[in-house]
């Protein structure tokens, strides 16, 4: 395998749903032509899913973020069918913002002696989601060139956005 990119949390209610922005909104083309490119090339994708519960309120990030969002089963839950889904793509549920699921894969990719030559984040939202993902990717496969593309994502708010950015930057995650 020659690179590996990670869809990070393009469902419904993060784009036009419960919690969905107009920057999210404004970023799905970029999104749906860079899974096109990697799958074109042969390269993996792989989705992650905010996975909720109908216990969301009662858990600790509900009663931080009392709206519900990606229960799953809902429709809020469902990646946008605006994006392109490779056959082979597989989606990771996560019931928080960085995926032990996802590190796990990884570590699995390294020992078959499929260790991805660089990683590429996309997805929202950058000062949550995304953040915490690229954080992992770097902790469980810290020689492997990890970078995002800010085209292809976006944060609550353009603000939080930029400082997600930059804090990864500052942690040698390549900012495109």
């Amino acid at each position: 395998m020659s690179k590996l990119l990670i869809v990070v949390d393009m469902q419904n209610d993060f784009i036009d749903g419960a919690l969905g922005t107009s920057e999210a909104q404004a970023i799905v083309e970029n999104v749906s032509a860079k899974i096109k490119e990697y799958d074109e090339n042969g390269d993996l994708v792989i989705f992650t899913a905010d996975t909720h519960q109908e216990n969301y309120l009662d858990t600790q990030e509900g009663r931080n973020l009392p709206v519900p969002h990606c229960i799953k089963g809902s429709p809020g839950w469902d990646i946008s069918s605006k994006l392109p889904r490779p056959e082979d793509a597989p989606v990771i549920e996560k019931n928080t913002f960085g995926s032990k699921e996802l590190g796990i894969m990884l570590m699995e990719l390294e020992r078959s002696g499929q260790t991805p030559e660089s990683i590429e984040l996309v997805g929202l939202c950058t000062d949550i989601c995304v953040i915490s993902n690229a954080m992992m990717v770097k902790a469980f496969l810290p020689e492997v060139p990890v970078s995002v593309d800010a085209s292809c994502c976006a944060g609550v708010t353009p603000k939080s956005h930029e400082n997600a950015l930059k804090a990864m930057e500052m942690c040698q995650i390549r900012i495109d």
